[in-house]
């Protein structure tokens, strides 16, 4: 009979697990714009969505970077209370509450990487936008200023 080692075992199911973590991490990306104007202008972003449950899940877990002008839109599809999250997620996020007529409620800024402590949006919205951690702060974006985008009713 012949026996295996254990790495030799173990090899296929290494092979699946690497091919799985390499497309989550590497998919391709589709941008769209997004624009937020507030009291210091006009901000455009490019912006991955987040329209179904499998993408809100994954969203920007595991990146290790992100550049400024970039993010993720999450698009919850309904008006609701929203609680987000940083598990997995390497890079410290602002994280953009907004309600369906396109104005900021709330604005979490540099999120805690790695964290499992829940991000609420302090009422209920229709969506969430993440940016690089800081993105807030720089470009003086505050409550109430307004998010360009087809998702939003003006």
């Amino acid at each position: 009979m012949l026996r295996l080692s254990l790495h030799a075992r173990l090899a296929p199911f290494l092979i699946v697990f690497l091919t799985l973590l390499w497309s989550a991490s590497s998919h391709a990306q589709t941008f769209e714009p997004l624009t937020i104007v507030g009291g210091n202008g006009r901000h455009a972003f490019q912006v991955e969505l987040a329209r179904n449950d499998a993408e809100r899940a994954q969203g920007l877990m595991f990146r290790r970077n992100l550049a400024a002008d970039r993010g993720m839109l999450f698009d919850f599809g309904r008006v609701q209370p929203i609680s987000m999250w940083m598990q997995n997620t390497y890079i410290p996020l602002d994280m953009v509450f907004i309600r369906p007529d396109g104005t900021i409620a709330r604005i979490a800024e540099n999120t805690e990487p790695l964290s499992t402590r829940a991000i609420p949006s302090g009422e209920p919205v229709l969506a969430v936008l993440e940016v690089i951690g800081g993105t807030a702060s720089r470009l003086g974006l505050r409550a109430g200023d307004r998010v360009e985008h087809p998702l939003f009713r003006h």
